[in-house]
């Protein structure tokens, strides 16, 4: 039952010509940028997938990001640590100026997390900086951050690209931030532009005047409009294409390995897949090699147990062969949860990305073979978005990174206790694989971290948050004109548009 690779629309030689009104003309001193979807909104605590990512990235900036080596380093921040209370204390820049000309302040920052950690909020990270007691500040440029308990990963949680300090005087649906480019104009589904702030804080930055985002959904027009000299630099090239980049004289292919990966999700509020046996069965009844090879093209490899990058102390190789492909095993497994003789679910995924449409559908194959048939959902990805924040469907297949190369990074896809989002299972139980997350934030012996980590891998082996299908290579094509960008390292490849603003075109 080894699915076929269907052809490519005939071939990427004979996509059709992009009409002249989708084009962005080439102006000096400005990037034409291919975004694999256009934002459902530009807010800057929401999560609303990587390419809305990328442009929050420009508008805005947080106390601290990931840099070219996949470091943490300071932003809006000079410098942060640890106090003998527990508290984590950070040390501001004083020369920073928001987009409407007012200084950033501390309350800028304390305002921030109370839009965040607000009950009524639909941040992104909500549930985490709920964990918080209280902040301080005790001068204008000195946050005090006190955690209820304690948390050693919690100044990477500002490098989430949607955790953004914007200005304590904005409305709170249309806050203002501080990044290295502003918004000139959008036109709704299509394109927006932006334009080099004057007032940016890092000398010399952004080295652009501007950058021009167009939607192209389809990734053959994406492709073929870069080859075409239509754009300068897409995200997201297509796997089938990325061979006839690198041989392009005239354009550079950035690749890193595993930089995201793609998952199965369940809705846990409901039969059948609120049962972890039947979840157990989803992990065993996929052959993860058909869809590295089907929707990747060879470009990736199988993921057969939790997400934890190789190469990192936090990898076992026996547990992340843990769901290995068994199909006997699934069958026992659905037998033992009382459905011997199959179930009939719906499975959402989206049609607008070929690697989403393809594994949804390799997947399918394979629980068809262990008796699980699933009719297919595959809307644009903005309504993917809105149906999987509000669990509408019974399984989904999804692609997706971690918030950063630490285990932690997975809480905003594995740990089920934080708030609903797209990217997560939605309102399902697995309390021993949640308590693990937080015992690993609240230690901050690597060793200790490590045998934590090993711990939250055999729970989730056995509560099954979600499956992982296949590790994927994740590549930005662009001119070879185009320098100082860099794809960044492992799963922050999806932090890599922060990269922009060193980004030069010449």
């Amino acid at each position: 039952m080894v699915p076929t690779r269907r052809a490519l629309l005939g071939g990427l030689a004979t996509v059709p010509l992009l009409h002249r009104s989708a084009r962005a003309q080439a102006r000096p001193g400005f990037v034409r940028y291919g975004l694999s979807a256009f934002p459902p909104n530009l807010s800057p605590w929401d999560n609303t997938g990587a390419s809305a990512g990328t442009v929050k990235m420009l508008l805005n900036r947080s106390l601290v990001a990931w840099n070219a080596k996949g470091e943490l380093t300071g932003e809006l921040a000079t410098s942060w640590a640890l106090d003998d209370q527990g508290a984590w204390v950070f040390k501001l820049r004083q020369d920073v100026v928001f987009h409407n000309g007012e200084k950033l302040t501390a309350k800028d920052v304390a305002w921030t997390i109370e839009q965040v950690a607000g009950e009524k909020s639909t941040a992104h990270m909500r549930v985490q900086f709920q964990q918080l007691a209280r902040v301080e500040t005790p001068d204008p440029y000195t946050v005090r951050l006190v955690p209820k308990e304690k948390l050693a990963t919690l100044p990477a949680w500002f490098a989430n690209y949607n955790m953004h300090i914007c200005w304590a005087g904005s409305d709170p649906r249309t806050p203002i931030g501080c990044g290295p480019y502003r918004l000139v104009r959008q036109e709704r589904g299509t394109s927006i532009e932006l334009a080099a702030s004057p007032n940016y804080f890092k000398p010399g930055l952004p080295k652009l005047k501007g950058i021009l985002f167009t939607a192209y959904p389809d990734e053959n027009l994406r492709i073929a409009a870069l080859r075409a000299g239509d754009l300068d630099m897409i995200e997201y090239v297509p796997w089938q294409a990325m061979a006839s980049v690198e041989t392009d004289s005239r354009l550079r292919l950035d690749e890193v390995q595993g930089a995201a990966f793609m998952e199965s999700l369940f809705n846990g509020t409901r039969p059948p897949f609120n049962n972890p046996l039947v979840r157990r069965a989803v992990a065993h009844a996929v052959k993860r090699e058909d869809i590295v090879k089907v929707a990747f093209f060879g470009r990736g490899r199988p993921l057969e147990g939790v997400p934890i990058a190789p190469g990192t102390p936090y990898f076992d190789e026996q547990l992340s062969r843990g769901w290995a492909y068994d199909p006997a095993r699934a069958k026992a497994l659905l037998a033992e949860a009382g459905y011997a003789s199959g179930i009939q679910a719906k499975m959402l995924a989206t049609a607008q990305f070929g690697m989403h449409k393809d594994s949804a559908e390799i997947v399918q194959q394979y629980l068809a073979a262990i008796g699980i048939q699933v009719e297919l959902q595959l809307p644009d990805w903005s309504t993917r978005v809105s149906l999987g924040t509000r669990g509408q469907y019974d399984l989904a297949v999804h692609g997706v990174a971690a918030d950063s190369n630490d285990p932690d990074g997975l809480s905003v896809v594995m740990d089920t206790s934080l708030s609903n989002t797209h990217s997560r299972s939605f309102s399902l139980a697995a309390p021993r694989t949640s308590a693990a997350f937080a015992a690993g934030r609240a230690e901050f012996d690597i060793a200790k971290r490590v045998e934590i980590y090993k711990d939250l891998q055999r729970a989730a082996l056995e509560e099954v948050p979600l499956v992982g299908l296949a590790w994927r290579s994740q590549g930005f094509g662009m001119d070879k004109r185009i320098t100082g960008f860099k794809n960044l390292p492992g799963q922050l490849s999806t932090s890599s548009g922060n990269q922009l603003e060193y980004t030069d075109f010449t």
